[in-house]
């Protein structure tokens, strides 16, 4: 708690050093972040899938989180994966007349069409999880993806020192799933240059996870780490087919198979504790549910914003010409921490 406080203190405190900088200027002109038109109206809000319990906890953070700030949201709709029924849906999201849109890209290139359709209504939108390629966004709402890689390289190479490990990637169409894997190869490389990365393209999917790591097990049965990009989705097809090659030890065991994932959902959690999960990067749902509709009223009021710090200890950066991101802090949880109260994982 002393550390949250400190923490706090000093965002509050470098946001009056650099004024103006943390993140929302209502001095601009309304007419850059579209919208303008108030906060009050229906919004919209999309899922990518609901097969992951990491989006099932979003999708209900939405309407919870939306009632606390005052923003009347319709029920979510759910892209099934598909990024051509994403469009689909956001443009069924306009014709409603929605006054504002959060959306959760599923491919950083297509969703660029979607956003179009949004500022030729002049609806201002705030992407959540996945920055897009182009197109206009308010706010992008997402944690640091190559800090991801990053700190799953960490993790399993503080514990494994030389030999095969193997990273289950996301969908490559996706700069989360190009974030994540460009950074874990990168880190490997540079510090732990014994280890040997090999690749599964899963796309987010289970079964690709599954039949992948069957294939790559059976003629390496010898791999002694597992980064999984999504823990959400990959978490039990990676268990499965670890037991079916009989290579499934707790934690402690000099047979065990370090196994790091990226998610934080109560199912990781619980994995920790019972020794079979070594860590997780736990990505904020609930602060993804929080801060897309805080910054999406904020659009809808005509605010825009600006790089620096904001006033919930994360920093605003351009992640590409005038895409601007909020990145979320995204800990690390082991066995050490993985009680800890302050972890959504441990809320739900």
């Amino acid at each position: 708690m002393r550390t949250k406080v400190i923490r706090l203190a000093a965002a509050v405190a470098a946001c009056g050093l650099v004024l103006g900088a943390c993140g929302s200027t209502k001095d601009k002109p309304a007419a850059s972040a579209g919208g303008g038109g108030g906060t009050s109206g229906k919004i919209g809000a999309t899922l990518p899938l609901l097969t992951s319990p990491f989006w099932q906890a979003y999708n209900n953070y939405v309407p919870q989180m939306a009632k606390q700030q005052g923003l009347d949201v319709l029920p979510t709709v759910n892209a099934d994966s598909d990024p051509a029924k994403l469009i689909t849906d956001i443009g069924t999201l306009l014709n409603q007349g929605v006054k504002g849109l959060m959306v959760t890209p599923l491919d950083s290139a297509a969703i660029v069409a979607g956003l179009k359709q949004a500022e030729n209504k002049n609806v201002p939108v705030v992407a959540v999880d996945v920055a897009p390629e182009g197109g206009k966004v308010a706010m992008v709402v997402r944690a640091d993806n190559k800090a991801y890689g990053t700190k799953a390289c960490d993790e399993i190479g503080q514990r494994v020192k030389s030999g095969k490990v193997v990273q289950v990637m996301g969908d490559l169409a996706s700069v989360n799933g190009r974030d994540r894997s460009a950074a874990f190869r990168d880190c490997m490389k540079q510090k732990y240059p014994a280890v040997q990365v090999l690749e599964i393209a899963a796309e987010w999917k289970a079964d690709k996870a599954s039949s992948g790591l069957d294939s790559l097990l059976t003629a390496n049965p010898d791999i002694k780490g597992v980064y999984m990009q999504a823990g959400g989705v990959y978490l039990a097809p990676t268990e499965q087919a670890l037991k079916r090659k009989n290579l499934f030890f707790p934690v402690g065991d000099p047979r065990h198979v370090v196994l790091v994932s990226n998610d934080g959902i109560p199912q990781e959690l619980t994995a920790i504790r019972n020794g079979e999960l070594d860590a997780t990067v736990s990505q904020p749902a609930d602060s993804y549910a929080k801060y897309g509709l805080y910054w999406l009223k904020k659009a809808m009021a005509g605010e825009t914003f600006k790089t620096g710090p904001t006033d919930h200890g994360s920093t605003i950066v351009e992640v590409s010409p005038g895409i601007l991101e909020d990145q979320l802090p995204a800990p690390v949880v082991t066995k050490a921490n993985v009680d800890d109260k302050a972890l959504w994982g441990n809320n739900l």
